[in-house]
């Protein structure tokens, strides 16, 4: 009775302080970007801010539940804070930064690396390249073929979504390249249909893209 009671005590231990992390991490990363893309316009407006720390406190607790005290935790939690902010942007400014896109990247690998030798699961490794490429060159093709559909801010943020995608099996990358699809291309005919946009190029891709893949993640096991 004490070992589970214990055990439950420390899931939601690690619960509360993933979310915490979120909460602390977003205003932080906020600061950051204000400060070396000022290109961006600075600080969003305090009601934002309040809503991408708590979205972004979600998410983290989301995803410790799902990894619990694995090491590949960290990786996720990072794409969290970045996946929101990301996220932001482009649903304010229909806009996926470069240095943000490489950042999410890169830091995404290198925080996907201790898991694979240490579990003795490199493969996941070379399975999260792939993903990255494969994701990454279908939506390069697909930007070539309707340039007016998807621009190439989205064809550069496939690349890291493929990576966690391709880490966590191929059927996820699978499931969260087909979503990311079909969730853009109802997004598109909705606004479109709306009339608040007049180019399919105008309409923010990247949440629904991360959106897929947070649920992938999540919920496909």
């Amino acid at each position: 009775m004490f070992g589970v009671v214990s055990a439950g005590s420390v899931e939601w231990l690690l619960v509360v302080g993933a979310g915490l992390i979120g909460l602390t991490l977003s205003p932080i990363a906020e600061l950051l970007i204000a400060r070396r893309l000022p290109r961006l316009g600075g600080l969003p407006t305090l009601p934002v801010r309040i809503t991408t720390a708590a979205f972004t406190g979600l998410v983290c607790a989301a995803f410790s539940l799902r990894f619990e005290m694995s090491l590949t935790l960290p990786a996720f939690l990072f794409l969290a804070v970045m996946g929101v902010q990301l996220a932001r942007i482009d649903i304010a400014q229909h806009l996926l930064p470069n240095p943000l896109v490489i950042l999410l990247l890169a830091g995404g690998l290198l925080l996907l690396l201790p898991p694979g030798p240490f579990d003795q699961q490199a493969e996941d490794l070379l399975r999260a390249a792939l993903g990255a490429l494969i994701l990454f060159a279908g939506y390069l093709v697909l930007g070539l073929i309707s340039p007016g559909g998807i621009g190439m801010g989205d064809v550069k943020l496939a690349a890291p979504v493929g990576l966690y995608l391709g880490y966590l099996g191929w059927s996820q990358l699978l499931y969260g390249g087909l979503l990311g699809f079909i969730l853009n291309g109802l997004v598109t005919v909705l606004i479109l249909s709306r009339k608040c946009r007049e180019k399919a190029t105008e309409v923010a891709h990247g949440p629904t893209m991360l959106g897929a893949l947070a649920a992938v993640s999540l919920f496909v096991s």
